[in-house]
């Protein structure tokens, strides 16, 4: 990266050294600023990091580098280099009753699969809610049902999202389902191909279900190398990053934030501020202000809620790895809902002759799944591997757990309505504190729209009038991007989860 002219009138604070916040630092690097990186972690990445352990790497989640907006796409090979990434194949499947299932779901291999008695009893499942539809369909499972009968919904659709969302199916939003089954139903999806091969007809472009990629960019020792890169080269260029420093106090004062204190080691340090970029969760951020906002505006900051993550990783000989990047786990007898094969990711990820398996949980922090020893969930994954049919537990070489809090902003009725208090507050009492990222802005967000609320924030430093708050609004989240979808936000999104499901299921976890 060339140096560029060193600029004193800027002194910007950056709060997280995950995507969001390394690419503010990169891009301020370009126009001559050094930040301030203040990372409450040991490690650089969020939850684009891959953690190391005894020579194995593995992700959080798993990142497929893909994206729909150019300027991020460009400067993921500036950072690394064109030479560190692998061009890998996409494969996900869904893993069910000891069988692999296309995902997204093609209703012809799921009653192939199921076997001709269970494949009768979907179709007349099915006609049965043609007579009889659902009454409400404004839910993921009323209107999964209504498209492929009961049954099939039983089997493919429930379980998965239960283990994500941690409510039940009933009281998620129908429009989550919408996405993703992308307007299909039991009767297209059968009489299609029929129709085709016995009239010759194609379906006009309007009706074509987009594809999914076939194949995506992967940096050979994982995400993490990414992030691990750019620190090197922020910190080359004179950025200075403070880990295990904890923000608790962003003093403000005629209309502006004007310092920052953070607590590193139990020593407090305070930093004088141009500009905060931010990452940390929006509600803690606004906690932190000094004078603080309003009650009501505190209300808002504790409304916000998150759905944490757990990575139990298992060494296994090679015999048990399978091709796909990650297989769903749609089996209701065990916690797990989902199993990385970080020996598909990348080659460069495991060893020779073995790979490593990652389990994952979405669990709350605090609830008995988070508490629990990682000895305990190391054995819990071995048990549950071998109850799958996946993997013999008395193979597993080793075993290691990730813990993520706040892995997936939640979005109840009440979110939108939060952020807008305290988007409000920032933008009248503190515009020069900027959130970004997906904690930093309470949204969904896929690392490439992370780093791009990054880069349109620091172009705004310097004059520009971006509204950051566009990107992923409003659109449809497909993995292939069209023709006019340069610049544009990949729009993925959440399902809505009623506050009151959302306190009941933490009321029945916390009297397991």
């Amino acid at each position: 990266m060339p140096a560029a002219p060193q600029s004193s009138d800027h002194r910007v604070v950056i709060i997280g050294a995950g995507p969001a916040g390394l690419t503010a630092a990169y891009q301020l690097t370009k126009r001559g600023v050094t930040s301030e990186i203040l990372e409450s972690d040991t490690v650089v990445g969020g939850i684009s990091r891959t953690v190391v352990a005894d020579g194995w790497r593995f992700d959080i989640g798993g990142h497929r580098f893909f994206t729909k907006v150019k300027p991020v796409d460009d400067l993921w090979f500036e950072i690394l280099g064109e030479g560190e990434f692998l061009r890998r194949p996409r494969m996900s499947r869904i893993f069910y009753r000891g069988k692999l299932y296309d995902y997204p779901i093609k209703p012809m291999n799921a009653l192939t699969n199921l076997g001709f008695i269970e494949a009768v009893r979907c179709v007349l499942s099915y006609l049965w809610v043609r007579v009889r539809p659902p009454k409400d369909q404004s839910s993921l499972e009323g209107y999964i049902a209504a498209n492929y009968g009961w049954r099939l919904y039983q089997h493919f659709f429930k379980t998965y999202n239960e283990k994500v969302w941690g409510v039940p199916a009933s009281e998620l939003s129908a429009d989550w389902g919408a996405q993703r089954i992308k307007g299909m139903s039991l009767w297209s999806a059968v009489w299609e191909p029929i129709r085709a091969r016995t009239f010759g007809r194609r379906r006009s472009k309007d009706k074509v279900i987009t594809s999914l990629i076939e194949e995506f960019n992967y940096p050979k020792f994982g995400p993490g190398q990414m992030w691990e890169r750019c620190a090197e080269l922020v910190t080359e260029a004179g950025c200075e990053l403070t880990f295990r420093s904890r923000v608790t106090r962003i003093k403000h004062e005629a209309g502006r934030a004007v310092e920052v204190t953070s607590v590193t080691d139990g020593v407090e340090t305070t930093r004088p501020c141009t500009e905060v970029i931010s990452t940390m969760p929006m509600g803690a951020l606004l906690k932190a202000m000094d004078p603080p906002p309003p009650a009501e505006v505190i209300a808002a900051a504790d409304g916000l809620t998150y759905r944490d993550f757990m990575t139990v990783a298992l060494v296994v000989p090679l015999e048990y790895s399978f091709p796909d990047n990650w297989i769903y786990i749609h089996d209701p007898g065990v916690k797990v809902g989902r199993v990385q094969n970080f020996g598909s990711w990348s080659p460069y990820l495991v060893k020779e002759g073995r790979t490593c398996l990652g389990l994952e949980f979405f669990v709350n922090e605090g609830d008995s799944m988070w508490t629990k020893s990682d000895d305990d969930l190391i054995e819990q994954g071995k048990r549950e591997l071998q109850q799958l049919g996946l993997a013999d537990a008395s193979k597993v070489e080793a075993g290691y757990v990730v813990r993520m809090p706040k892995a997936y902003p939640v979005y109840d009725e009440h979110y939108r309505a939060n952020v807008d208090v305290l988007r409000a507050w920032l933008e009248e009492n503190t515009p020069n504190v900027m959130p970004v990222g997906r904690n930093g802005m309470h949204r969904y967000n896929n690392a490439d729209h992370s780093m791009y609320t990054a880069m349109l924030s620091v172009e705004n430093i310097f004059g520009e009038h971006h509204d950051v708050w566009s990107v992923n609004v409003e659109e449809e989240y497909h993995e292939e991007a069209g023709p006019s979808d340069r610049n544009a936000g990949t729009g993925r999104d959440a399902p809505i989860l009623p506050r009151a499901a959302i306190d009941d299921a933490a009321r029945q976890r916390q009297g397991q």
